[in-house]
């Protein structure tokens, strides 16, 4: 007998996934909870183990397609003679950043104007939805279609969600280009750094003084980014607020901080969260901070290890030529602190806040006790 092999759900964001590798062939044997393939969701690399004993089975999806979650991407066979027979063909996968519904900002336009201009209702057969979001469909002008062999329901969320796409930039004047297929991690990226923008920010910069601090770090071979990351969980120990997130019940008031630190990886930006940086001594923090860096830049940080931040720190002092810069807050945290390069001793920092929860005095505060405990830690 055979048994599918589905495209599990690795993250809770995860709606997609791209085949990376098959690290078994077609009629190898396979033991249960051994690494079967290596999957990419929107932020990392991770293993697919095996859900039983047998022999990995084919058709199995080719290297590089992206299915949605739940579709089948192989079969695991009860013996090697099933595992050599032939079965249906995989489904076709989705084309990498294909939304839920086809909606009219996304087809190709002849003229701005006719990009612009909402396409009607053309449901696509088999393709189902509720009837309250088919009604909305056709007062939005959205075309109800959902690539996929076994499409999902639609309901009116998704139509919200298209009908509120931005329209695709017309490039028909331009001069002659190409397409370069977006990764799940860029689409990841990109859909947080939208969702943010509802956020009202406002921002306070200071010159703080971090030449001591770096000085240590380089004499002692620790981390900049640690050290960073300790004095705002000390500020944020005295102004706890920076510590909170806008809900629409109230403030959420966290027991513990987390920070997370940006790391510009081959892929492009993540977020490491350093746990419990408040209560915990900096060399615990700093073999953490290794582990994490590592699988940072070989993409294979756990959902658990990039989410939940509290707090987080961005650092450019790394490029001399940085002077200033702001950086905008993920969802979930009410401020963000942006390290420029050292200009003398000291350096711009400026602090993104979410004026929800915090207000102009509150940063201006927070800044001046921060900058007292960058002079204790360089001490």
């Amino acid at each position: 007998m055979k048994h599918p092999i589905s495209m599990p759900a690795l993250s809770d964001t995860m709606s997609n996934g791209r085949l990376v590798k098959w690290l078994k062939a077609v009629g190898d044997p396979v033991k249960h909870g051994e690494v079967i393939a290596e999957i990419e969701t929107d932020k990392a690399i991770m293993d697919v183990e095996a859900f039983r004993d047998g022999f990995l089975s084919g058709p199995v999806a080719a290297v590089d397609a992206e299915l949605p979650v739940g579709e089948t991407i192989g079969y695991m066979a009860d013996t090697l003679a099933e595992a050599r027979e032939e079965a249906s063909p995989v489904p076709a996968p989705v084309p990498k950043g294909t939304p839920p519904m086809a909606a009219a900002a996304a087809a190709p336009a002849a003229s701005s104007a006719a990009a612009q201009a909402p396409r009607p209702v053309q449901p696509v057969p088999g393709a189902r939805a509720s009837p309250y979001a088919r009604r909305l469909a056709e007062q939005l002008g959205v075309e109800l279609t959902r690539p996929g062999s076994t499409p999902a329901p639609l309901h009116a969320a998704d139509v919200l969600a298209t009908a509120l796409r931005p329209p695709v930039p017309d490039l028909t004047g331009g001069p002659p280009y190409r397409i370069e297929r977006n990764t799940g991690f860029r689409e990841a990226t990109a859909r947080a750094m939208i969702a943010s923008l509802s956020t009202p920010t406002f921002r306070v910069t200071a010159g703080l003084s971090l030449g001591p601090l770096i000085a240590r770090t380089k004499a002692g071979g620790g981390s900049l980014s640690v050290l960073l990351a300790r004095a705002c969980a000390l500020t944020i120990a005295e102004h706890p607020l920076f510590n909170a997130a806008y809900t629409p019940e109230g403030i959420a008031h966290r027991e513990r901080i987390d920070v997370g630190i940006a790391v510009d990886s081959p892929e492009g930006l993540i977020t490491p969260v350093l746990r419990d940086v408040g209560r915990r001594a900096p060399p615990a923090l700093l073999s953490d901070w290794r582990l994490l860096l590592d699988k940072a830049r070989s993409r294979r940080l756990t959902p658990a290890e990039y989410s939940g931040a509290t707090f987080y720190l961005s650092d450019l002092g790394m490029f001399p030529s940085v002077y200033s810069f702001e950086s905008i807050i993920p969802r979930g945290a009410a401020a963000l602190l942006s390290v420029a390069a050292v200009q003398g001793e000291k350096a711009l920092c400026t602090l993104n806040c979410d004026h929800r929860v915090v207000f102009g005095g509150d940063a201006a505060r927070f800044l001046e006790t921060l900058e007292k405990h960058i002079g204790e830690l360089a001490a």
